[in-house]
């Protein structure tokens, strides 16, 4: 018994946990979103400093950021926004993230912000980096745009794919 509770209280420290359950989302496709779907970028917004005001609340907090970087010209983007909207996940992601939206344009504004946290400029939108606050980590490299298709799934995966990242720091 004590060699069990020594192996959990070492799981516990080194941080490796399993995600955080999604929530079961009644919705069960994007038709039933709320119409019109939300416009989600401030397109006259200081990106660099809604990032910077974000990432400090989410080190205070002890959550995971997410930059969510796209364009309101963009349904994957929109389609995303009403889904975390969505009450139980609403309630899910203020738990465990701070989001920031960044207007990318046309892919011709706050480009850079991606790089500045070792991702890529994105090609497609929405682009989500998950960062880890404190080390400016990001946590899905390579997986940045993994949403960028969100029309091609349901409110449940996106749900589910944000969950996955509550177990990485």
């Amino acid at each position: 018994m004590r060699k069990v509770l020594m192996i959990g209280a070492a799981v516990l420290v080194s941080g490796t946990a399993s995600a955080a359950p999604a929530p079961h989302l009644a919705e069960t496709s994007f038709a039933q979103l709320a119409q019109p779907l939300p416009l989600p970028y401030d397109e006259s917004a200081d990106a660099q400093r809604a990032v910077a005001t974000a990432r400090a609340r989410a080190i205070a907090e002890r959550k995971l950021l997410i930059i969510d970087m796209g364009g309101n010209w963009c349904l994957d983007c929109r389609i995303l926004a009403a889904t975390m909207a969505l009450p139980d996940l609403a309630s899910f992601v203020h738990a465990h993230f701070e989001v920031v939206t960044v207007d990318v344009g046309r892919f011709t504004k706050n480009m850079a912000i991606a790089a500045q946290y070792g991702g890529v400029p994105p090609k497609g939108v929405p682009a989500v980096m998950v960062i880890a606050p404190k080390s400016g980590r990001l946590l899905n490299p390579g997986k940045t745009e993994a949403l960028s298709d969100a029309r091609s799934l349901n409110p449940q995966a996106l749900a589910d794919w944000l969950a996955h990242w509550t177990q990485v720091r």
